[in-house]
């Protein structure tokens, strides 16, 4: 007797990450950030993926540095400034249980 296929989960284009948070937004958000991104393309937008309220948003790069502490102001220049010439996305992702905020260009 022949066993039946088990139909696995469509295969990534890219293999899982050592990062648990890069995995997430690759899986689970990017259509929607891509889509976010777009609607505000001309503002060159920050985005923001929310994990406990499993939202995208997208924020003005202004408003978005001005949140920031000094440090972390300084960093957000450089990533901003690399991310526009090479034609990336910047994308934070906020997980409130764990307390991190970290960022991406993408």
């Amino acid at each position: 007797m022949s066993r039946p296929a088990v139909r696995q989960r469509p295969k990534s284009r890219k293999p899982p990450s050592d990062d648990p948070y890069l995995d997430i937004v690759r899986d689970q958000y990017w259509a929607v950030i891509v889509q976010a991104y777009r609607a505000h393309q001309e503002h060159r937008p920050i985005i923001l993926v929310d994990l406990q309220e499993a939202r995208v948003y997208a924020y003005p790069y202004p408003a978005f540095l001005a949140d920031l502490s000094e440090r972390s102001q300084a960093l957000l220049v450089e990533q901003y400034r690399e991310a526009n010439a090479a034609g990336l996305i910047v994308v934070f992702v906020r997980d409130n249980e764990r307390m991190k905020l970290v960022s991406y260009s993408l």
